[in-house]
């Protein structure tokens, strides 16, 4: 139910709250009685709608996860070349991470939701959607010989572990991507996942 305050639902205002206090503060050090703080609601309306501040976390999580495949997968569709969509999805990563730096320091700095916890199912399938359609775009450039066959997790690393890694130094204020470097991060990528 919205409040005349300020329009928001009691989840929503709870999501909000918990996405500041766990970018800011990281999920084990943040408490329940900050999240509620942070959101400003009773503690009848928190349980109402989350049992416990690992369920925010597992709801948070899913959502900025589904949030950040949509763009990855709706960029990489975009692109018919190897190359194209290799660099076209370290741009996007860099890009999305500036336009969410919340979102984007719990998606990279917090460990997902294991698939006995609050969240785990729903992120597990997801992921498992996700990669499907990661490989599907990458299968024919492979079976071209232009991509490498890849595990998807030594596909991630090569594809996106130096622009996360200029990402955590960007959230951390020790420095500030450049166009350059961006350009840059692309191409490295490109050149470790092209079959040469």
């Amino acid at each position: 139910m919205k409040t005349a305050k300020n329009g928001r639902d009691g989840r929503t205002r709870i999501i909000e709250g918990a996405l500041r206090r766990f970018s800011q503060d990281g999920v084990s050090a943040t408490t329940l009685a900050s999240l509620r703080e942070e959101s400003g609601v009773s503690v009848g309306s928190f349980y109402h709608h989350f049992a416990s501040k690992e369920h925010v976390f597992g709801v948070l999580y899913s959502e900025i996860q589904n949030m950040y495949q949509r763009a990855f997968v709706d960029e990489l569709c975009r692109h018919e070349s190897a190359r194209g969509g290799i660099e076209a999805i370290v741009a996007m990563h860099m890009a999305w991470c500036g336009e969410h730096p919340e979102r984007a320091r719990l998606l990279i700095s917090e460990r997902p939701p294991r698939r006995e916890e609050p969240g785990g199912p729903e992120v597990a399938e997801s992921r498992r959607a996700f990669f499907r359609q990661v490989s599907d775009w990458w299968r024919p450039h492979m079976k071209d010989g232009v991509l490498r066959p890849v595990h998807p997790t030594m596909c991630y690393v090569l594809w996106l572990g130096p622009a996360t890694e200029m990402c955590r130094l960007w959230f951390s204020g020790a420095h500030q991507p450049t166009e350059d470097e961006i350009r840059a991060l692309c191409e490295a990528a490109w050149l470790s996942l092209r079959l040469a």
